[in-house]
């Protein structure tokens, strides 16, 4: 019934480290994902990947005049593409002067 003097053969030093292995896998993954759960700022599921969004209700005009007033576009720009959101300026090319 004891063959081997009681000690445990190849096969079974090579299912426990596969096992020991797999214990810490499962352990580590479960415990990435509580903390993924439990750190996430909004209550709504996102898909992963998913960029995240600017604010709730944020429209074209709002983020022009957020750029505008952090420097990226000069007034200029901002007047001709304010116009153009509104229909009423030309839509031919414009070259930033950034």
């Amino acid at each position: 019934m004891f063959w081997y003097d009681h000690d445990v053969s190849g096969w079974g030093w090579f299912t426990m480290s596969v096992g020991m292995i797999l214990f810490w896998a499962v352990l580590i993954a479960l415990g990435v994902m509580l903390f993924r759960t439990l750190s996430r700022s909004d209550a709504s599921p996102t898909s992963i990947g998913t960029p995240p969004r600017g604010p709730a209700g944020s429209t074209a005009e709002q983020l022009l005049a957020e750029r505008f007033a952090r420097g990226e576009i000069d007034e200029d720009e901002y007047r001709h593409r304010l116009a153009v959101l509104h229909g009423t300026g030309d839509s031919g090319p414009r070259l930033s002067k950034s």
